[in-house]
């Protein structure tokens, strides 16, 4: 049966780069969502692991997962043993945050290096990480993602058959994927059939819904190659964007999906998270109705 946790996409710059927010208020923010846990970030400006977890429980969440951005495609060997070394320690912080799932991305889509040396790069990273998992009692989820806040490159893995090329290279009980259905529209590719491909293989997923502001899909990917997302680009509130959320759940509850479900939006405020949550909600009782009944409804 899914759970339901919340990303502080709203609030990353906040969190992250100026500290004018702390964890303490987005644990009090997200608490007020009437969701069960919260998605932590791994570049979080002072984080206490145990404290954090500590005020999570007080207010009856879990923290399941940390969204992590390590960059394993650079041609430099002794770059990618630190990164190596970067997701270990992320791995770390999920177990005292109490959490089971850890992100991993292939790294960035950098021009000199080829498919199949990227390829070979991210695998043999991701696999130097599972012994440590497996130690940790921590999954490690390879994201269809699209491109990290801060990166220059988009996602080396962002096409659907690199990324199905990777997560079949890598066999692994501690090794699983964080489906995002709207980083595969952003490939210019069907969200349905890379769900289908790896359906089996997922244990968590990013809900989120995308619109263009402005423009085209194709003129968005030509703006690419530059730090952070085009700014044509915008989250809008689950179930009002461009994704088929009755197809989605209805492929994961077939495939006996029960993992968690992580918010990925409200960049244009707190009211979009809600209708969100109220949106996930009602699929939720739809397509795993055992669990009709046992979720508490968002506040607003």
């Amino acid at each position: 049966m899914p759970k339901l946790a919340a990303f502080p996409k709203l609030y990353l710059d906040r969190l992250c780069v100026d500290g004018t927010m702390s964890v303490r208020e987005w644990i009090e923010i997200g608490a007020s969502l009437g969701v069960d846990g919260l998605e932590f970030y791994a570049g979080f400006l002072r984080l206490h692991c145990a404290e954090a977890r500590r005020m999570a429980a007080d207010y009856g969440l879990e923290i399941p997962m940390l969204c992590c951005s390590p960059d394993f495609t650079h041609p430099d060997p002794q770059f990618r043993r630190r990164q190596i070394e970067q997701e270990k320690r992320w791995i770390d912080m999920t177990a005292e945050l109490g959490g089971r799932y850890c992100r991993v991305l292939s790294g960035q889509r950098r021009p000199e290096v080829t498919r199949e040396d990227g390829l070979r790069y991210a695998a043999e990273s991701i696999e130097a990480c599972l012994e440590h998992a497996a130690r940790a009692g921590v999954t490690l989820v390879l994201e269809n993602h699209y491109k990290d806040n801060y990166w220059q490159y988009p996602e080396f893995a962002q096409k659907m058959d690199v990324f199905c090329e990777l997560v079949e290279r890598i066999h692994s009980p501690w090794f699983g994927v964080n489906y995002d259905p709207s980083n595969t529209l952003l490939a210019g590719e069907d969200p349905l059939e890379l769900l289908r491909r790896v359906k089996h293989r997922v244990v968590t997923m990013h809900a989120s819904d995308r619109y263009l502001a402005e423009g085209t899909l194709e003129e968005l990917r030509q703006e690419e190659n530059s730090v952070g997302y085009a700014r044509r680009l915008r989250h809008g509130a689950i179930g009002e964007g461009l994704n088929d959320y009755d197809a989605i759940f209805g492929e994961l509850a077939g495939a006996g999906f029960d993992g968690w479900v992580s918010i990925e939006d409200g960049v244009d405020g707190l009211e979009q998270m809600h209708r969100s949550v109220r949106f996930l909600r009602e699929k939720f009782a739809i397509y795993w109705p055992s669990n009709r009944g046992q979720y508490t409804q968002s506040p607003i």
